[in-house]
């Protein structure tokens, strides 16, 4: 009877050692002194060199620094206008356009990348040539582009979010003479919150971590950071790569602590609240 319990536990390890052990080996290997950054070069001892190349190297941190605010930028418009069709879908009921509303957004969720990034592309070279803007390729195209297809994500989230929502709280407010946009802003907002942080987190993630499509909308001297590392992956991986892959593991590593330790302390405290309020009722 235990056996099962072995089983699961023996599968879990596998799954973790998968996923876990390549980028283990990437965080020893950026302290490699050697400059193959497969073979270990055990005649030296470990190394920051690799760490110093890449604060040197100015093309990986511009691309670094573009890559950050294209994906500000694209989650930030995402979030706001996923919120507004998760919202739509979710609570208007049948309306005509929905079906047709509905399939646009999730359209990019299974759409191939390659399509949608040459849709894109036919797309702003059409408006340039209608109404002069945007002119070229470059952030803005890019921004464009993954505020496109990360917008289908936050609407899944949110409206994930509202299907399981109680509507009674809402109800009771407009009850009481609240009006509509007063109870959305102070009533379903602010219950929906944690949806739309999730979403915003996870269309930055695609964002900062598109290649495909950025690929067919960057123009000369726009290249993200998934672009840079790219074009150095067909050319030789240099070890800075993996320096600047081990910066970016520990930076999700400190964001899931914080994550993981904020909500620890706002599970304590809210027990501790239904502990008092238990007590002083009693």
């Amino acid at each position: 009877m235990r056996s099962p319990g072995y089983f699961s536990r023996a599968m879990l390890g596998v799954g973790l050692v998968f996923l876990y052990v390549p980028i283990l080996s990437l965080v020893v290997f950026s302290f490699n002194n050697s400059r193959l950054v497969t073979v270990w070069d055990a005649a030296h001892s470990p190394t920051l060199k690799w760490y110093a190349a890449l604060l040197a190297n100015g093309e990986i941190l511009d691309a670094a620094w573009l890559s950050i605010r294209i994906a500000l930028a694209a989650a930030t418009a995402a979030g706001v206008l996923g919120t507004l069709a998760g919202v739509a879908l979710a609570r208007h009921g049948p309306f005509r356009g929905r079906t047709l509303l509905a399939g646009m957004t999730t359209a990019p969720i299974v759409m191939p990348e390659v399509i949608t990034g040459l849709a894109l592309l036919l797309l702003f070279v059409a408006m340039e040539q209608a109404i002069g803007w945007p002119r070229g390729t470059g952030a803005v195209t890019i921004t464009l582009a993954h505020t496109t297809f990360c917008m289908a994500y936050v609407t899944v989230v949110v409206q994930s979010r509202l299907a399981g929502f109680d509507e009674s709280l809402e109800e009771a407010a407009m009850d009481l003479g609240a009006a509509p946009a007063t109870v959305f802003r102070r009533i379903t907002l602010p219950l929906i919150a944690p949806a739309i942080v999730s979403g915003w987190l996870l269309a930055f993630t695609l964002s900062w971590d598109d290649l495909v499509t950025s690929q067919f909308v960057a123009g000369p001297g726009s290249s993200t950071l998934p672009m840079v590392i790219f074009s150095k992956v067909r050319l030789g991986v240099s070890p800075d790569v993996n320096a600047l892959a081990t910066l970016m593991v520990l930076a999700v590593a400190i964001g899931i602590s914080a994550a993981a330790l904020l909500l620890r302390y706002r599970e304590r405290r809210r027990q501790r609240d239904m502990q008092l309020a238990a007590a002083g009722s009693s």
